[in-house]
Formats: structure tokens, C-alpha cells, sequence
């Protein structure tokens, strides 16, 4: 369970920097459903960029924003693009949920603030005290130095120092401290050497995503609920729920698939990593370029007995993908050659590097079950194209100059030559296998019990339930945050 417990003068010290900057801090709830956001907030809204560090912009923490830059409000069904066959290859409708529309253009903001605001109203983080480390593969420090600054806190973050330069650019213009730790994106244990060592002093509190119980509380019932409004708003008669992938990172987004699975049981939860580093699929261990998922470890908050497939993506198919959807040449392609909707074409720069990845995946998984044109397959697409023009740079300088030849090679290569091989369908005892992994990153090298980790497993004590619930007494204890600070009726 995540811990509830009130510290009293922590949280006096938290609701007084609320009055001081006019903070007011939105429930799961609302999350949810922005619609029931009070009026007041939604009509200074009007005037704030999406991207502005102004503590409204706590409340654009939602799947269903408006598709503006600024001034914008909220919408019944969050932003999607559908795929359609002429691009996949499959005759199953694959459906996207678009990251770019939360401030700072990923959805990590919203796993950060449910790591963040459990200890923010209880007290237990005291912004006069502490500063928040937020380790991260990329996009979670992000969304936790954001979060940090809107809320008066100071972020610390931590990435490796091999990735796109966008995010270290970023992170330094918003004020946040800055720790790169050696390697790249699967390079995450250099990130836990690095965050043990800032434990030792006081100071620094931790909100590690790869255990933090408010990672998956909060993608379970915000996450979960706006992919099932959006299958519920595009669904025909006779259509299917078929199957959802995401991959790994965090395995936050996956607690999203507890949701799907329970409203809709023959759904298949599939889970992604890097084929050069495919430690789901074969224990295996490796470097890889597919920003934002990391791995060489299971994450603890990763309920693996809920997981019905493995997939692994080559880092060049994304990255030869991020290529063809953000260049002239390619656009080109997708227009004239395969004759896209010119919006659709538009939206495909709504796909970052992991975004790729996750619609591999359920290419991948809808040719292994063989899905056809009734089922839907859905996933996330975690941040956009905006975070990678360095990367794109990249390629132009290792491979030359684009052309329309080229687009079409890397369509026909990389989504439409896509197999079933590595890939595996979970039995009971893989997953046991899988989540055996734990033990050597969280009991090992972590400290964690034992007991613990087989409670996961075993859930002997209802661990995914208990705190997939707590959402309902987390928006108790922020619904009187917001009351104690009084900052709703100064508006």
C-alpha cells in the first residue's frame, strides 16, 4: 500500500507555499473526468500555454486536453490516431492514444504526479526541507521537475548522459538540477547507484517510477479508464477489445492493462522491450536506443502475473520509423504513394521513439493471434516526434539524405516486413520466471523483503487492488489540501 500517514508539520509548511503561490492540486478524480474541474480554474485555463510553468496547468494532468498549445480546455475522448491497414499491415484497427497534448508533451507527468502527490499532501514531503529526485530514463524526470516547479518544490533529475539532447536542454531551462549517470537507456542500475547515494543525505527524498505504488495507482485509473473512453467512442457493432501493448519503461502504463483486463477479460496485455536488450523475453542484457522504456531489470510495481505476452522491437525499426514519419521525403510517401489522410499523415508526428515501439508491438501481436478487422488492438503513444529532431539529425548524418525510395524501403522493411519472432506467450511458469528477475534487482541490490516480493506474486494480501484503490482516499486527503489552503475560493 502506498502510505497515507500525516505529518503535521510538513504539511502546514506545504499548504502555506500553496497560499504563497496559489496552488491548488487536482484530484484522480478529475483526472478523469476534467469536465467536473471548477469552473474557475477552467476559465483561467483560457489564457495559460500548455507548457507554461503555471501551477493551473496541475489540472491539464489528463488524457482528455484539448489539442492546443495554449488556451485550451477538455474534450469527452482523449486525443487518438487510428492506424489504418494500408500503413500496419494487419486488418485489425490499432488505436493510439496521443502523450503530446499534457504539459510537457509526455504522459510521465501524470505517473510523476502520482509518485509526488501521495507525500505532498500527507506532509511527508516537506517543500521546505526537501528536494525531489526524480530517476528517470528520460521522460519521468521531466514530467517530476515540472511538477516540482508548479508545485514550489525543487526537482533534481537524473538520466543517463546518453540521451537526446532536447531533454537535457529542457530539464536545465526549467531550473531543475541535472545528474546524467553514465550510459544509455538501459543503463538503469547506474541510475539506483546514483539515487542510493543522494538517499544518504536528508535532504533528498526519492520518487523512483520503477516502485513508487503511486506510478501504477495513478495510470490504473487514469490511464485505464481514458483508453477504455476510447475504445467505447470508436467501437462498431460487432468489434472486439482485443488486446493492449505497452512497453516496459517504468511498467507503470502497464497497470493501465489491469484496468482494460478487468472490464474487458478475453483482452490480451502484451508488454515491449528492445530486442538488444531482452531481458523479459530471455533474461537477456544489452544497450539500445529506444528512448523512454529502459530495462536489464523487471521493475517491482510490474504485476507480471497480469501479462499475457512478450515483445521484443528492433531499435532500428523506431528509429528508421521516427525517420519516415518526420521528414518531407517521407511524408511524401505516406501521402502520394500510400495515399494517407493528409491529417492522419499530420498526427503521425505524434509518435516519439517509444510511441514506435509500442505500435510495433501490437503490429506484432495482432499477426501472432491473427486478429482481424473486428478487433481492436490499443496502446499509448508516450511522448512526440519534438523531443527527437536531434536523433533525426542523426540519421541524415550516418545515412545521407532522405528520398521517397528510402521512405518506402523503411515502410515496407520495418512495419509491413514485421514477423511473430521474438516474441513469447506467457504460460504461468514464464511469468513466474519473469518475475523471479525481481529478486536480484529489488532484494539484492535494493534491500526490499522477500516477503514482499512474493506478496506481489502470490498477492496473498491483495497488493493491486488495495492500491489501485487508494485513489479514492488519495482525493480525500487533496480534496482537503485544497480546502485547508483555501486557494479555490481566493480565485
Amino acid at each position: 500500500m502506498i502510505d497515507l500517514t500525516v505529518n503535521k508539520q510538513g504539511l502546514e509548511h506545504n499548504l502555506k507555499k500553496a497560499r504563497e503561490n496559489n496552488i491548488l492540486i487536482p484530484t484522480i478524480a478529475q483526472m478523469q473526468h476534467p469536465e467536473t474541474i471548477p469552473g474557475k480554474v477552467q476559465d483561467k485555463l483560457k489564457n495559460v500555454g500548455l507548457w507554461d510553468v503555471n501551477p493551473l496547468n496541475l489540472f491539464r494532468i489528463t488524457w482528455k486536453n484539448e489539442a492546443k498549445e495554449s488556451g485550451g480546455l477538455f474534450q469527452e475522448v482523449p486525443n487518438y490516431i487510428e492506424l489504418p491497414s494500408e500503413l500496419t499491415g494487419v486488418p485489425c484497427r490499432i488505436i493510439a492514444m496521443a502523450g503530446k497534448w499534457f504539459p510537457t508533451g509526455c504522459h510521465k507527468v501524470g505517473a510523476s504526479f502520482g509518485c509526488l502527490a501521495p507525500r505532498l499532501v500527507t506532509g511527508q514531503f516537506d517543500v521546505d526541507v526537501h528536494k525531489a529526485v526524480w530517476p528517470s530514463t528520460g521522460n519521468y524526470c521531466r514530467g517530476g521537475a515540472f511538477n516540482s516547479k508548479l508545485l514550489g518544490a525543487q526537482g533534481v533529475a537524473i538520466l543517463p548522459a546518453e540521451m537526446s539532447q532536447e531533454r537535457f536542454d529542457w530539464l536545465h531551462e526549467i531550473g531543475a538540477e541535472v545528474i546524467a549517470t553514465p550510459g544509455c537507456e538501459s543503463n538503469v542500475k547506474e541510475i539506483f547507484d546514483k539515487t542510493n547515494e543522494l538517499k544518504l543525505d536528508p535532504q533528498y527524498m526519492i520518487f523512483n517510477q520503477f516502485e513508487e505504488m503511486g506510478n501504477p495507482l495513478w495510470h490504473y485509473n487514469v490511464t485505464g479508464t481514458a483508453l477504455a473512453d476510447v475504445y467505447e467512442a470508436v467501437k462498431r457493432p460487432g468489434d472486439r477489445f482485443a488486446g493492449a501493448c505497452f512497453t516496459s519503461g517504468s511498467a507503470g502504463t502497464m497497470s493501465a492493462g489491469d484496468l482494460l483486463k478487468e472490464r474487458y477479460p478475453h483482452l490480451k496485455l502484451g508488454v515491449g522491450e528492445a530486442l538488444q536488450c531482452p531481458t523479459i523475453l530471455n533474461n537477456g542484457f544489452g544497450g539500445h536506443r529506444i528512448e523512454g522504456i529502459g530495462d536489464k531489470h523487471i521493475p517491482w510495481i510490474h504485476n507480471v502475473k497480469n501479462t499475457d505476452m512478450a515483445i521484443a522491437i528492433d531499435d532500428e525499426d523506431s528509429q528508421r520509423l521516427l525517420r519516415l514519419f518526420n521528414t518531407p521525403e517521407g511524408k511524401d510517401y505516406l501521402l502520394h504513394t500510400l495515399k494517407l489522410n493528409p491529417e492522419l499523415v499530420e498526427r503521425l508526428t505524434w509518435l516519439g521513439i517509444s510511441g514506435i515501439a509500442n505500435v510495433l508491438c501490437c503490429i506484432k501481436m495482432a499477426k501472432y493471434y491473427e486478429f482481424t478487422e473486428r478487433d481492436v488492438v490499443a496502446t499509448v503513444l508516450t511522448d512526440s516526434a519534438v523531443m527527437y529532431g536531434s536523433r533525426i539529425q542523426e540519421l541524415d548524418s550516418q545515412f545521407g539524405a532522405y528520398t521517397v525510395h528510402e521512405a518506402k524501403l523503411d515502410h515496407h522493411i520495418h512495419v509491413l516486413g514485421l514477423k511473430t519472432d521474438n516474441l513469447l506467450e506467457l504460460t504461468y511458469a514464464d511469468r513466474k520466471r519473469v518475475h523471479h528477475l525481481k529478486y536480484y534487482t529489488w532484494v539484492e541490490q535494493q534491500g526490499k523483503d522477500m516477503h514482499d516480493l512474493n506478496a506481489l506474486w502470490y498477492d496473498t494480501e491483495g497488493t493491486w487492488d488495495t492500491v489501485h484503490a487508494q485513489a479514492k482516499e488519495l482525493d480525500e486527503l487533496i480534496n482537503a489540501f485544497n480546502e485547508a489552503s483555501g486557494v479555490l475560493k481566493s480565485l
